[in-house]
């Protein structure tokens, strides 16, 4: 039974190895085989392949139900897969949790993500930054004062992506005084901190005024710049069209198209899916 446990471990690694040396002979930050994920009765997710780019910018649409949140869910850890399997970075991070997957470089953004609302918006950002350092966040706050220097570091990381977000002269404020928009910009800018090679975002721009939507993507299209890898759910056809290389269409789980924003603007199927519907 030992033999055939370490075979088994054996077979497993040169599996993994040889995971990792296609995703990084392709130049793929993630990859999406198989996944299916089923609430009860439900297929939420049904049989999903996607191979996103590193350093692209991909956008998820589809009707309310298509299973784009859900997919995400499944990328970032906090959806577990009913089968297939989640690669990211060439590593197999299937039945990973969501903090090792941070960890390792993958960070999200949920319509659910809440801030630290007795923290100013400075310690938010803060937070974000416990995926990289050597100490957790409260232990690298505790610190004697000759062990401040990554306290240091966390605080210079924090303001970057504060200011990335335009959110750098709210620092010093609660972040419960924040409104709606700006609220949903400090989550952002909390991933950021994390120093993520891949960027999750759930429906980024909901909420946010004119002036702090065009901000988001100006930050978005910085990052694209730096080479960050995004994947994001988006209802916004304006917002996705000025920002996607690639926009890829869900309805009821399945992809039915998968192109430029103006390729899937004139697919048959994707206004099919849409009819009735005035986010296309």
């Amino acid at each position: 039974m030992q033999a055939e446990g370490r075979l088994r471990s054996g077979v497993l690694e040169i599996a993994n190895n040889t995971l990792r040396s296609s995703a990084d002979a392709a130049g793929l930050a993630c990859e999406i085989r198989g996944v299916t994920k089923r609430f009860g009765a439900v297929t939420a997710v049904d049989d999903v392949f996607l191979s996103v780019e590193r350093g692209s910018l991909t956008c998820l649409i589809g009707p309310n139900g298509a299973g784009k949140s859900t997919l995400l869910g499944c990328i970032s850890g906090l959806a577990r897969v009913d089968g297939g399997m989640v690669v990211v970075e060439g590593r197999d991070v299937t039945r990973w949790t969501t903090h090792r997957r941070a960890a390792a470089g993958l960070a999200a953004v949920f319509q659910t993500t809440p801030p630290l609302a007795h923290l100013d918006v400075l310690g938010n950002a803060m937070v974000g930054c416990h995926s990289w350092t050597r100490a957790g966040f409260v232990e690298a706050m505790t610190r004697p004062p000759w062990e401040r220097r990554e306290e240091r570091r966390i605080e210079a990381a924090a303001l970057a992506a504060l200011e990335l977000v335009g959110l750098d002269d709210r620092a010093p404020d609660l972040a419960g005084s924040l409104p709606l928009g700006q609220l949903r910009l400090l989550a952002v800018a909390r991933a950021l901190a994390q120093k993520p090679r891949v960027l999750l975002l759930d429906e980024p721009a909901a909420g946010l005024r004119g002036a702090e939507k065009e901000r988001l993507a100006e930050t978005m299209r910085t990052l694209k710049q730096r080479g960050l890898t995004q994947v994001l759910v988006e209802h916004d056809m304006a917002f996705v069209g000025s920002l996607a290389d690639r926009v890829v269409v869900l309805d009821r789980g399945r992809i039915i198209a998968d192109g430029s924003p103006a390729e899937v603007r004139a697919d048959e199927r994707v206004v099919a899916a849409y009819l009735g519907s005035a986010t296309l």
